[in-house]
This record gives structure tokens, sequence and C-alpha cells, in this order.
């Protein structure tokens, strides 16, 4: 069934975007990027098919991302996401043309964009981020830990060498540290609370009785590492962090999150593992005598 096309701007528009649905109006669809495909469908030069009884028009794209489209073109809104849900972003972006912002047309603003260049700018950031610069030299960290009461919350010590270093009781709350070097570092009660530690390595440090805390721990690598007695209480994400062979024995992983963690010669013996994610996880080869498990997510887990 085809119907006229809207009457005015504010006219409801009722989509249904692959499965899901939802209501705007021309105005949103065709004033921010004028340009693309959607303010093409809704322009008035068109007559769109619609369902016989709802009035839908239907686009079989994913529905699950068109709501970042229409905040974009609400608002110019671009949400924090990951880089793998930004990536399919780009595509839903790419397809209805989002490339060209209003004020680019008119040449009131030349730095807006359309959704899908500020998409690639995030990417870019994030790959940059990965890779940043950091703020202090491994000399300068030798000299800071010198000190008697040694604090780098909140710096960037992305990619820095710290191996072999004595940073026992250094507080590194809140600081990036991505891609660091921690191998063989005496860690002794250092504090990582809510620390960004991504791709970090700690093979064969001393994190006996560290705080960890909210830290993000996703793809690090901390085999043979020691955490006996670490509190990583709570808010932990291990999700894909290889803790091959590491010593937890004792430690608090209460609530962590240990999903796609690699656990293959892992000392978890008295370990808390209490409401723990372990979904999926082979745990064969680790070592769980004395540990707590109530309440842990061990759906799917191979023991």
């Amino acid at each position: 069934m085809e119907s006229p096309p809207e009457s005015s701007s504010s006219s409801p528009v009722l989509l249904n975007i692959g499965g899901k649905r939802y209501a705007t109006t021309v105005e949103t669809l065709t004033q921010r990027e004028p340009s693309s495909m959607l303010a093409a469908m809704f322009s008035g030069r068109h007559t769109l098919p619609r369902h016989p009884d709802t009035g839908m028009v239907f686009v079989d794209r994913d529905g699950k991302h068109f709501r970042h489209v229409l905040n974009w073109l609400r608002d110019g809104a671009v949400p924090d996401m990951s880089e793998s849900e930004y990536q399919q972003l780009l595509r839903e972006a790419e397809y209805y043309q989002l490339l060209v912002a209003a004020s680019q047309l008119t040449s009131r603003c030349e730095n807006m964009m359309g959704l899908a260049d500020c998409i690639n700018d995030r990417l870019g950031w994030k790959n940059d981020e990965n890779f940043s610069e950091a703020e202090l030299t491994r000399k300068d960290v030798i000299k800071c830990i010198q000190a008697p009461r040694v604090r780098f919350r909140g710096v960037n010590l992305s990619g820095l060498d710290l191996s072999k270093l004595d940073l026992s009781e250094v507080d590194f709350s809140y600081a990036c540290i991505k891609n660091a070097n921690f191998s063989s570092a005496y860690l002794r009660k250092a504090k990582f609370r809510l620390t960004e530690a991504t791709c970090s390595s700690f093979q064969s440090a001393n994190l006996h009785e560290c705080e960890l805390i909210g830290a993000n721990l996703e793809g690090s690598v901390l085999d043979k590492a020691n955490l006996q007695s670490a509190n990583l209480q709570v808010q932990l994400d291990f999700q894909g962090a290889n803790l091959m062979g590491a010593n937890l024995s004792g430690a608090n992983l209460e609530g962590a999150n240990l999903k796609g963690a690699k656990l293959a010669g892992t000392n978890l013996e008295c370990a808390n593992l209490q409401r723990a994610y372990l979904r999926e996880v082979d745990l064969r080869e680790t070592h769980l005598t004395g540990a707590k498990l109530g309440g842990a997510n061990l759906l799917g887990a191979i023991r």
C-alpha cells in the first residue's frame, strides 16, 4: 500500500527498522543531514510503501543501532561504545549516507561533520589512545619511587617499561597503564583502583595484597604472577585476561568478571569466587581446592 508524503515537517513518522519500532518526525529525519538517504526518503519527493494496518515504513537494517542514528539526527549525540560497536554503527551510518551535516552545506561551521565522520574520529582516537605517549619516562618513575610516598593517580603511563622495579605501595588509582610492562615488578600493596590496564603485562610480578578494585585488566597477562590475598572485589573486569599459572590463592575475586579468561594452571585455592562470572570458562587445569563458589555463574563451564 502506498500513501502520499507527510504534510508537514512535524508530522509523525512510524518506522519498523529490522523488526524494532520507532516513532519520530519528518523534521528529525531531514534537517541535520539533508543529503542523507533518510532525508531523501522523507523529503516529500517520494511515495513510500507502508504497512496497511500500522502505516509503518519498513527498512531492512539493524534495529538495535537505529536508536543511535535517531539520537544523532535529533541532537548530534555520538554514544560511548566499544570499538566493535562503533564499527557496527559506522556501517549503518554509511548505509543511511549520514556523511555531511547541514552546517557544512551552508558553510556556517566547517568543523561540523556527519555521523560517519564522527565515528571515524572516535575510532581513530581509540586506536591512538592505545599507544598514546606516556606523561613520564621510566627514568622519571625511578626518581619518583625514591620518595617516601608515591602517587601516580590519574597519570598516563601507557606503554612504559616498568619491569623489575620496586613499586610496592605505589598508588596507581585511576591511572592509564595500557600496554605497560610490569613483568617481575614488586607491587606489594600497590593500589590499582579503577585503573585502565588493558593489555598490560604483569608476568611473574608480585601483587601480594594489592588493590585492584574496579581495574580493567582485559587482555592482560598475569601468568605466574603472585596475587595472593589481593583484593579484586566487586567490579573487577578480567574478561579475556591471561591468568595461566598465576597464584591467586586466597584472593578475593567476589563478583569478578572472568568470562573468557585463561585459567590453565591458575592457583585459586581458598579464593573467594562467590558470585563470580565463570560462564563457559575451562576450569579443568585450575586449582580450586577450598575455593568459595557460592552463587558463581558456572553455566557451560568445563570442569
